[in-house]
C-alpha cells in the first residue's frame, strides 16, 4: 500500500517538473532587449492615488501620481468633474483636509490652472518639490479664496 503511494507522489513530480520546462522553455531569450518604451509605461502605472471629496461643490473622479520620461505628473482620470468656476487651479496641500475656504498661501503650492472642468488631464509637478511635504490635491478657486474638492494622498 506504501508503495502505491510513492509511485502516484512520482507521477505528480513528473507532471510538475514537465510544467516547468514547458514554462522555461517559452521565456524570452536574454539576447531580445526590453523596449524602453515598455519600462516607462510600467513605471507610470506606479504611484499613489486618491479619489477627490466634496468641498465647496461636488468633485469627483480618481487623481494619481504617476512618473513618465522621469517626469512626475498629477493625473486625472476621466471620470474627473466638479463645477465652472472663474480663476480654478489645481494645488498642492499641506493638510489631508485643506480648509473650503480661505486657505493661507503658505500651505499649498499652486500646480497649474484647472484646464478643463471635467475629464482626463495631468499637470507636471515641479523636479524641486518634495511631494513628502504635502497630503492632498485640491481644486481651488483662487478669486473666492474656495476648495472646490480635494483628494487626500496616501489613503
Amino acid at each position: 500500500m506504501k508503495f502505491n503511494s510513492f509511485a502516484i507522489l512520482g507521477m505528480v513530480a513528473t507532471v510538475s517538473l514537465g510544467s516547468i520546462k514547458e514554462v522555461t522553455a517559452y521565456q524570452t531569450p536574454p539576447s531580445i532587449p526590453v523596449a524602453q518604451t515598455a519600462i516607462t509605461q510600467v513605471a507610470a502605472a506606479v504611484g499613489q492615488s486618491a479619489f477627490f471629496r466634496r468641498g465647496e461643490h461636488a468633485t469627483k473622479g480618481k487623481v494619481s501620481i504617476v512618473t513618465r520620461n522621469n517626469t512626475r505628473y498629477l493625473q486625472f482620470d476621466r471620470n474627473f468633474s466638479t463645477s465652472s468656476g472663474p480663476d480654478v487651479y489645481v494645488i498642492l496641500h499641506r493638510s489631508a483636509a485643506p480648509q473650503i475656504y480661505n486657505l493661507k498661501r503658505k500651505d499649498y503650492v499652486l500646480i497649474g490652472r484647472l484646464r478643463r472642468f471635467n475629464g482626463s488631464q495631468s499637470y507636471v509637478i515641479p523636479r524641486n518639490l518634495q511631494l513628502s511635504g504635502y497630503r492632498s490635491v485640491a481644486v481651488w478657486c483662487r478669486k473666492f479664496n474656495a476648495t472646490f474638492g480635494y483628494a487626500s494622498l496616501g489613503g
